[in-house]
């Protein structure tokens, strides 16, 4: 059966060369070494790997964080030298001015809906969670992907964890939209049989979460908040068994929360083992770039199922900085030496059949 190939990359800071306040404020100006030559190379580098993931064969299904715009994703689509690939975006009035992106390819993907930006407004706009909806061309199977990038570590793990509660119990609100009924949806079905058919199918839907989380798999964002973890307890758990006439009672149906699988716990058991480098806690690996999915997707009840195998942290010989398996980050100067570098996250990918 055919497969489609997935894959999240946080890019770190893909930004343009057309000068803004949010660049400026940044560094990423003429002055301090950000021209023309050093984002060609940063382009090309970023490439490089693009066309690495999945045996070289590369990704149908690209998610991306930290970049600037569209037209930075544009000019990267034309560096992989895939003419299959669009981009779907919605610029972020995110306060570093830095976007979350998809790209997908048209020969497997149609969109299925409007893609739309999601922000939580805290004192100031985090960065977004973009909602794509799309369509499997080989067996018109839907798939909604949200691409997460949640708010920085950088004033310290514990001290920014509120902004990450408030952002993952948002996220949480988004995936129950996507799996159940409105409140005027749902006091409008008959109490039928067929009307519990459709409140299941909509449990069932494909629902796949990408993204850099700057939490763990077992930080309480993503396992309190979102209610995504290991188990498959309550992924097990329909809207009510097949042949019971009674759809539930609208206090139940409408107080209850989709739990989510997240893939990524597999490799937490092997030591040094993350996407990223984060001195400033740990001093170890951490796994804060993951792929977290709705039951549905978990067990190919439409059409589509995560291979569950297939999930790995892509680490080129060519991104490594030979200090245990670290990526090596881009840096630019304002001096003649030559930048070098990829990013400072390593990218994800996995498989999901097509049924």
């Amino acid at each position: 059966m055919p497969q489609l190939k997935i894959a999240f990359w946080n890019l770190q800071n893909l930004f343009d060369t057309v000068p803004s306040d949010i660049a400026a404020d940044l560094g990423f100006t003429h002055e301090s070494g950000w021209n023309q030559h050093v984002y060609e190379l940063k382009v090309e580098n970023l490439a490089q790997v693009i066309r690495l993931m999945h045996g070289g064969e590369m990704p149908d299904l690209l998610g991306l964080c930290e970049i600037e715009n569209r037209e930075v994703v544009e000019t990267l689509i034309a560096a992989c030298g895939r003419p299959d690939y669009t981009v779907a975006h919605a610029e972020s009035p995110d306060i570093r001015g830095i976007d979350t992106s998809l790209i997908y390819s048209r020969d497997v993907f149609e969109l299925a809906g409007e893609p739309q930006g999601h922000l939580v407004h805290l004192r100031y706009p985090t960065r977004d969670i973009f909602e794509v909806p799309l369509r499997v061309l080989a067996n018109g199977a839907e798939l909604t992907v949200l691409v997460n990038h949640w708010p920085s570590r950088r004033q310290g793990v514990y001290e920014s964890e509120p902004f990450r509660l408030t952002v993952a119990s948002h996220c949480g609100r988004l995936v129950d939209r996507v799996l159940k009924f409105s409140r005027q949806e749902y006091l409008a079905l008959p109490d039928t049989p067929a009307s519990l058919d459709l409140l299941n199918q909509r449990w069932n839907r494909n629902l796949l979460l990408m993204g850099d989380f700057n939490d763990e798999p077992f930080n309480r964002s993503i396992l309190d908040f979102l209610q995504a973890s290991s188990g498959e307890d309550h992924l097990e758990e329909t809207i009510r068994k097949s042949g019971v006439k009674n759809i539930p009672s609208p206090e139940s149906y409408l107080t209850r929360q989709a739990y989510l699988f997240n893939a990524m716990w597999a490799l937490l058991a092997k030591p040094d083992e993350g996407s990223l480098y984060f001195s400033a806690s740990t001093n170890s690996m951490n796994m804060l770039d993951q792929f977290i999915l709705s039951r549905g997707l978990f067990y190919g009840l439409q059409g589509l199922k995560w291979q569950l195998d297939s999930v790995e942290i892509l680490k080129p010989e060519l991104m490594s900085s030979g200090l245990k398996n670290r990526p090596r980050r881009f840096e630019f100067f304002k001096d003649d030496r030559e930048p070098f570098g990829y990013s400072d996250h390593f990218p994800i990918q996995a498989l999901i059949q097509v049924l």
